[in-house]
């Protein structure tokens, strides 16, 4: 077999006029393109971001850039200083140091073992990192105030890059209180803000983690005493370690608040409370200052200065004593026979009797078919307008309310400040109650029936009062018919009083009957103090009708009142004091005799001259500097200008002119000698 030979010239040739892939113009043209636009696309991305970063927002790119190596620290600012009038230190800072998170350099998974460091629960410390979590992440977070000095040595060993770079230490002024809760009703407490106070409009202004005043005087004006916040920017390296100092905002304290408590009278009326329950609020009604304001039970403020234990508020609210209560302000009782010095202004001034006007006490008279006890039981025979008020006869003063009627008893109290708040500038004052006609038609659609007027008429029955209302009320009486809205913080010039007209006469009647009360062997003999004309009226008040005892109730001890002042007239002190199941009015009064002689004491310590009464004719009425417009009596309440002397008023009548008396209304027995069976009283009877 023969083999034909190749042409190879023809072969190869045939062979190489076929390009390759890599050789075909149109393939590298496809190529060139694709490496052109991609080219062409990354610059344009470039661009765009460059022009973002350096045109758009350089701010926002900068201050995070910034932000890599300068850390920003919270300088917190010192609250203000609450002081007494003189000028004393109540509340005061001390220095503490506190931990933050920095949340831009925090690991979810940290959380766990600072919580455990620092002896904190692990779910409260999630919940609190997690109430940030729409805030910027440059804000620290306070985790815990008040370090110990484990927390320190805790957070000092381990804040380092290789453990938990977020922690920091700064430093803080916190909050220091008396001790023994003395005055934590007028002072409060300071606690970080909730989340539900965030959202209130008067709180929007803070942020997540501000301590703020939340009871007291350090809520009512805590705007005044938190201050500015500063700041403190130092560089620090990758790391997280400090290593320049770079500026400084210094923080802008709280102003300091001056009150006019004294401490001295504030001491005395601690003390006075101690061990029992109650309230003591003394006022200079000459311009409405606050002397001293104490409520008993009470509580230890300096647990709520930052975050107070889940175990010790909880302890604080099962207390069934109620030790949150500021009883001076919120105490809402029966005045009991503290109110029959207006019952007996209110009939005079409206001319339902005279200072002559008496009736014959038995022990109790009838009205409207129910038998109503005085709380002498064999009676205090014929008396008029001053033995009445010096003996606190029950039957004297049902007959006085059974012939004002209850509209006009509540125009008088309503007048004097009850029934209403005070104005004191503390939060959360109660208002009290008067009863009127419009009152129960308002309230249970029902007409208010005469019978209701007589236990009112004692300071009893639907009425009731607070402490700060009763002193208030008294001393405007005494005053002649001149109320001061109370207020604690010093100024300069107090409030326009509320004046009512009164007739001068009918006001020293009255208070020629309260220093009886005192200096007369009258109820309140217990607040008499040797070389001093104290004035007061004692007063007892039933918790529960006899109707609901009657039925097998068990009733509560009676609360005792006591409310005094001095001088009798233009006086600069009065004194209101609650103990709450003291039974009898007598007790309540030294308690008030307290305050009164530690106000004495200090005038004589510090040269001024008290007035001193002499004992020689019985209980006398000085006269009167401060008209009913408030002449006499200069903006800081001392007394100005020339006195003037009262007519001498009676002492004790006993042999009442039976003219004097008017016609009885129907229903209405004015001389009681009634021999009837006694039935238990619908409002229940009054003791002194």
């Amino acid at each position: 077999m023969t083999l034909l030979p190749i042409d190879s010239d023809t072969q190869l040739g045939r062979i190489s006029d076929k390009p390759g892939p890599r050789d075909d113009p149109k393939f590298a043209a496809g190529r060139v393109a694709f490496f052109q636009y991609l080219t062409v696309a990354v610059f344009l991305f470039l661009i765009t971001g460059f022009w973002d970063l350096q045109v758009s927002n350089p701010e926002i790119y900068n201050e995070l850039a910034e932000r890599n190596r300068i850390k920003a620290l919270p300088i917190i600012a010192p609250r203000g200083k609450i002081l007494d009038r003189d000028g004393r230190v109540i509340v005061d800072n001390h220095l503490t140091w506190s931990v933050i998170l920095s949340r831009e350099s925090m690991r979810p998974e940290h959380l766990g073992p600072i919580a455990e460091g620092l002896q904190l629960d692990r779910d409260d410390l999630v919940r609190l990192v997690n109430r940030y979590r729409g805030r910027p992440k440059y804000e620290p977070v306070i985790i815990k105030q008040e370090l110990t000095p484990s927390d320190i040595a805790f957070v000092e060993s381990h804040k380092d890059p290789e453990f938990f770079p977020e922690l920091e230490l700064i430093h803080a002024q916190r909050r220091l209180y008396p001790e023994s809760g003395f005055s934590a009703h007028v002072i409060g407490y300071t606690g970080e803000i909730s989340e539900s106070e965030l959202d209130v409009a008067e709180f929007a202004s803070y942020e997540p983690g501000s301590v703020i005043g939340k009871f007291g005087i350090e809520r009512q004006f805590n705007d005044s005493l938190m201050g500015v916040d500063g700041q403190r920017q130092v560089v620090v390296d990758n790391r997280g370690r400090e290593r320049q100092v770079i500026g400084i905002k210094e923080a802008i304290p709280g102003k300091n608040l001056q009150l006019t408590i004294d401490l001295d009278l504030q001491v005395v009326a601690e003390l006075a409370l101690d061990g029992r329950k109650g309230a003591i609020v003394a006022l200079n009604p000459r311009n409405g200052e606050v002397l001293a304001i104490a409520s008993r039970p009470t509580f230890d403020p300096n647990k709520f200065s930052v975050r107070i234990k889940p175990e010790d508020w909880k302890q604080i609210v099962d207390n069934p004593d109620h030790p949150l209560l500021n009883r001076a302000i919120q105490a809402q009782f029966a005045p009991g026979s503290t109110f029959k010095p207006l019952m007996a202004l209110a009939g005079l001034e409206s001319g339902a009797i005279d200072d002559q006007y008496a009736v014959h006490c038995t022990g109790g008279a009838t009205f409207y078919g129910h038998y109503h006890h005085c709380w002498v039981k064999h009676g205090h025979g014929t008396v008029a307008l001053h033995s009445a008020i010096v003996h606190s006869c029950d039957v004297y003063f049902y007959n006085v309310g059974n012939r004002l009627g209850i509209d006009k008893i509540a125009y008088f109290a309503e007048q004097a400040g009850f029934g209403r708040k005070s104005g004191i500038d503390l939060p959360h004052e109660a208002d009290g109650l008067v009863p009127s006609s419009e009152w129960k038609i308002r309230n249970f659609r029902q007409k208010w029936y005469p019978g209701e007027t007589i236990s009112v008429a004692i300071g009893q029955g639907a009425l009731t009062v607070t402490p700060v209302q009763l002193a208030r009320a008294v001393g405007g009486i005494a005053m002649g018919g001149i109320w001061y809205k109370p207020h604690l913080v010093k100024t300069t010039k107090p409030d326009p009083p509320h004046v009512l007209a009164l007739n001068q006469e009918n006001v020293d009647k009255v208070i020629s009957g309260m220093c009886g009360v005192v200096n007369e062997s009258g109820t309140g003999l217990r607040a008499k103090i040797p070389g001093y004309e104290i004035c007061g009226k004692t007063g007892s008040a039933q918790l529960a009708s006899n109707e609901f005892i009657k039925k097998g109730g068990k009733a509560p001890k009676d609360n005792a009142w006591f409310v005094g002042f001095w001088p009798p007239h233009n006086p600069e002190v009065v004194v209101a004091a609650l103990y709450e199941g003291g039974e009898h009015g007598q007790l309540a009064a030294p308690l008030a005799r307290d305050v009164i002689k530690s106000y004495l004491d200090k005038k004589v310590r510090l040269g001024k001259s008290a007035m001193l009464v002499s004992k020689a004719g019985g209980a006398g009425v000085r006269g009167r500097s401060a008209a009913p417009g408030g002449a006499g009596v200069d903006a800081s309440g001392e007394a100005g200008g020339g006195s003037r002397r009262a007519a001498p008023v009676p002492a004790s009548p006993q042999n009442p002119t039976s003219g004097k008396s008017s016609a009885a209304e129907p229903g209405n027995t004015d001389v009681a000698g009634s021999t009837r069976p006694r039935a238990a009283t619908s409002g229940g009877s009054e003791q002194p």
